[in-house]
């Protein structure tokens, strides 16, 4: 199984988990490819079985410009017989958005013909141990619905 993580991080905490995610898929057995946003073309999802984003949400919800880049290109693809999973980072101070950028992605995904593999994981800034136990779990749900 091919999986391609794509992730958008300001302050290291998406990359973070990024990292964490694309070491637990591997140890299960996945073909890992990540990458950051802004170096990233949307239409590589096209080449893989699992397609991963992981955004952070900046203040109030509003997409920063290498998120909002993504996020348009995706929308226009198909990914139709894909599965998908969306992670991502926030602070709670920000309450009504919360972790929104990642629930724009998870909507963004579904309409566009992906299928979700697990439910979207939000952790509150840098991945701790309770945050790095969500992510295994995540990626353990996901190697169990596509490896058997």
């Amino acid at each position: 199984m091919k999986a391609r993580i794509v992730y958008a991080s300001m302050t290291g905490n998406d990359a973070d988990m990024a990292e964490i995610l694309e070491e637990d898929l591997q140890d299960y057995g996945f073909e890992v490819e990540t990458s950051e946003a802004s170096f990233t073309d949307a239409s590589d999802y096209l080449e893989n079985d699992l397609c991963i984003f992981i955004t952070y949400t900046y203040g109030e919800g509003k997409m920063t410009d290498d998120v909002a880049d993504f996020y348009d290109q995706l929308k226009d693809l198909d990914l139709s017989g894909k599965y998908f999973a969306v992670m991502g980072s926030g602070d709670k101070m920000y309450a009504d958005h919360f972790c929104e950028n990642v629930f724009d992605f998870e909507k963004m995904f579904k309409e566009i013909g992906a299928k979700e593999i697990t439910k979207a994981v939000t952790i509150e800034n840098a991945p701790g141990d309770a945050a790095i136990a969500k992510i295994d779990n995540a990626a353990e749900e996901m190697s169990e619905k596509l490896n058997g």
